[in-house]
């Protein structure tokens, strides 16, 4: 049999790739293995896995032979590409004895053996069947910077993700929160009937999967696919119902001060913002940001008890009454490096828009602390429009916080649960547990199927040591 060539060049790639879905951790040692494997076209494909996801890296041209695939350990086939050279190529040669890896010693061929392992024992990859659907670069953009906006906190599963809300056929939205900030782009159509949560992941953000060719997306009621030129990306979509992330937008009719900064000059307004003095640069990072007058200021302050530091920022246009408001410069620095020039206000206790062009963030105030601030009073109430089904006139509403729980289609409220809410989060949490169990099930069925086969095996050689001492016991001295 022909064995399967793995060039060096293409198998670091390979390798730095499927390791970012490698568990080194994991239990099973069926899930330290890559999967090589030979079509009939001569393809060559390698894949990796922790059971939740799929990563697979195809070979630039095919290599002739049969069709065939052994599992091989990542960290072997990791270090003999370390001690190769970039010109140089493996040989993965199925012997009867076994797999065994061809390496090129100074002037001949060195091997290693490669523990046998049953190839049907590697995790089955999902196969889809629904239509490829062509993203956009500008839709690719869109759900890069929502992945940057989503939560990392692993008890709000459902929002660990990013959402592509499928609920207007004409008007797709991208979306992306942690409950702090809230990211949402719009103007796209995608030819999906169902919402879908796409799993953040690291492989999703790495730079040669994003530079390998247009992304194709594939998707069904469980799993969802994105494929490139030469990888693909196979992984469980997020279960659950996402928030209703439109009710904590706040409405543009409310907007009164709208501030723009020039384009060409946010690179520059990146740069210059962490130089401003930071009270509390372990906590909130918390900058402010003054129209008075026509000019606009950046705020900032070395200890709590300081005067705010005035920092004016030129090529600012803005209209609208004065206002101070205060925010983490982390979310500030995020929205203007996505190009979100335009920043509107209603007051200094509302959210703080940023958006252009169909893409905003959504980002709660912070409070000003210290005793010297420029922060005004606040205001006398005042008597707001009701909404349109309303007949009553209805106090002036609390400023709507970011999204809280995952489970409430409006907004969250500043007050302690009620009971409901409470019953939805314990029933979130124990279908949480009971989705680690599955997991935990589906590991332990694994294991028995390996424990089955070493025993299977085992008792095939007792069986052939018992024939050989028949046969020793029937020798003639």
């Amino acid at each position: 049999m022909n064995p399967i060539p793995l060039p060096i060049a293409e198998l670091k790639s390979a390798l730095q790739g499927i390791g970012k879905v490698i568990n080194s951790r994991s239990p099973l040692p069926i899930l330290h293995h890559i999967k090589v494997e030979r079509t009939t076209d001569g393809w060559i494909a390698l894949t990796g896995t922790d059971l939740d996801c799929f990563v697979t890296m195809r070979l630039e041209h095919p290599a002739q032979g049969p069709p065939c695939a052994v599992l091989v350990p990542y960290d072997q086939l990791q270090q003999l590409t370390k001690n190769c050279g970039k010109d140089e190529r493996l040989l993965i040669d199925i012997t009867d004895q076994g797999p065994v890896i061809k390496f090129a010693l100074a002037n001949n061929l060195g091997e290693t053996k490669v523990q046998l392992l049953p190839v049907d024992d590697f995790p089955q990859t999902p196969r889809l069947k629904s239509d490829p659907i062509t993203l956009s670069p500008v839709l690719r953009k869109s759900l890069h910077e929502a992945m940057d906006c989503a939560s990392s906190d692993p008890t709000r599963h459902v929002i660990n993700g990013t959402f592509i809300d499928a609920s207007n056929a004409k008007a797709n939205y991208i979306v992306g929160t942690d409950g702090k900030h809230l990211y949402s782009a719009n103007s796209f159509t995608l030819p999906v009937k169902n919402s879908i949560i796409i799993p953040n992941h690291k492989f999703l953000g790495w730079r040669e999967f994003n530079s390998d060719g247009e992304w194709q997306m594939k998707a069904d009621d469980i799993a969802l696919q994105i494929a490139s030129r030469r990888w693909r990306f196979i992984s469980r979509q997020i279960q659950g119902n996402y928030p209703n992330w439109r009710a904590v937008i706040p409405p543009t009719e409310g907007d009164k001060t709208h501030i723009t900064f020039e384009p060409t000059k946010l690179e520059a307004l990146i740069k210059l913002i962490p130089r401003i003095p930071c009270h509390n640069p372990d906590k909130d990072q918390t900058i402010g940001l003054e129209w008075k007058q026509g000019q606009f200021v950046l705020l900032g302050k070395d200890h709590d008890n300081d005067s705010w530091t005035k920092v004016p920022i030129a090529d600012v246009k803005g209209e609208g009454p004065d206002i101070t408001i205060f925010l983490s410069r982390r979310f500030l620095i995020k929205a203007l490096s996505y190009g979100l020039n335009t920043v509107s206000l209603s007051d200094y206790i509302a959210p703080l828009r940023f958006h252009t062009q169909g893409r905003q963030m959504i980002v709660m105030p912070l409070r000003p602390e210290g005793n010297d601030t420029s922060q005004p009073a606040p205001p006398p109430p005042i008597n707001r429009l009701p909404p349109a089904q309303s007949v009553r006139p209805q106090p002036q509403p609390t400023p709507k916080p970011m999204i809280q729980n995952p489970t409430s289609d409006g907004p969250a409220s500043n007050g302690p649960k009620s009971t409901l809410e409470e019953c939805i989060d314990l029933s979130l949490a124990i279908r949480n547990k009971f989705n680690e169990g599955f997991n935990m099930l589906r590991d332990l069925g694994l294991k028995l199927k390996l424990a089955n086969r070493e025993q299977k095996t085992a008792a095939r050689e007792m069986q052939s040591i018992r024939a050989t001492l028949r046969s020793v016991q029937g020798l003639k001295l």
